[in-house]
């Protein structure tokens, strides 16, 4: 289960604290009332979009925060990706924007045979972050994408078409089509963690066809970052527990960047550690993907400008 906020990575601190931080001084910037959780909207493309903003408790506005853009799976909202990822527990800003509804009526993401012909999420995405950079002491040096099922896909695309707009991205049981991540072999390597079942009846860890749209192997999706960064074919394998191991590209420091994934082991489609998001206990609820995917984060620095 996600811990507390007081729990969050013993042992880690140390490096934490030695990411880099937006050099800017943070007196007199722009800043959202501590504790609060407002929705937004933004007109994109002629499409009204929304987003929701969660601000911690504890900010005092005095230090500009990380910023995380957290993207909900298929058929869900931003407000119930909030409850069931325990997300909101970090020190951190989080948007939670709304897909839109798609071909089914069930919201959905750019880059699935099922989104919305009229969504236009890299355009949404780059409104969101202009608009977050201009209204709250985010840090440009630590801004991240994370993203579940259909929301890894975007998220997916995001790290192909945006990559040095973001400091590192997280996918979790993604669905990544092919057409997703077209034209994506070439460009900035970047930092990702990434967390998957082997028991994923949903999204196949070998890869498939769902909706007649052929999607990418987890392998192949991590083969792309490890690729891209140069880093050779070389991994490291980490037993966390009995159920999942932690799999890494050792020489991928070499470039500056990390590409991490978690295998689970008789793992499903869902959230690891998940709050009250089905039935608990499974495979998956061993590690906390939420606390995983933040260490990596704190962890990994700024690749570039943004």
């Amino acid at each position: 289960m996600v811990g507390a906020c007081a729990a969050w990575f013993p042992g880690v601190t140390g490096e934490a604290a030695a990411s880099p931080t937006d050099p800017r001084p943070a007196a007199g910037c722009p800043s959202l009332r501590a504790g609060d959780t407002i929705t937004r909207s933004v007109t994109v493309g002629g499409v009204h979009r929304t987003y929701r903003i969660h601000v911690p408790a504890d900010h005092t506005g005095g230090q500009r925060l990380p910023l995380v853009l957290a993207f909900h799976g298929r058929a869900e909202r931003g407000v119930t990706f909030e409850r069931y990822t325990g997300l909101s527990s970090l020190p951190a800003i989080i948007v939670y924007p709304d897909g839109l509804r798609g071909t089914d009526d069930r919201t959905a993401w750019q880059g699935a045979p099922y989104s919305s012909p009229r969504a236009d999420d890299i355009a949404f995405t780059r409104a969101i972050l202009g608009a977050m950079r201009t209204s709250a002491c985010v840090d440009r040096n630590r801004t991240y994408a994370v993203g579940r099922s259909n929301g890894g896909g975007l998220v997916a695309m995001l790290a192909c078409r945006m990559p040095r707009e973001f400091t590192g991205f997280a996918t979790i049981s993604a669905a990544i089509y092919t057409r997703t991540v077209q034209g994506c072999s070439h460009g900035p390597p970047i930092s990702l963690v990434d967390f998957h079942g082997t028991a994923d009846g949903v999204i196949h860890y070998g890869g498939g066809t769902r909706f007649h749209a052929r999607y990418l192997s987890t392998p192949a999706w991590l083969r792309t970052w490890s690729t891209r960064a140069g880093c050779p074919d070389t991994t490291m394998t980490i037993p966390l527990n009995s159920v999942v191991d932690r799999v890494s590209w050792p020489f991928c420091a070499l470039s500056g960047h990390a590409i991490v994934h978690y295998r689970i082991r008789g793992g499903t489609h869902r959230w690891p550690g998940s709050m009250g998001n089905g039935v608990l206990g499974s495979a998956a609820d061993t590690v906390s993907a939420t606390q995983l995917l933040w260490q990596f984060f704190m962890t990994h620095p700024l690749y570039g400008s943004s």
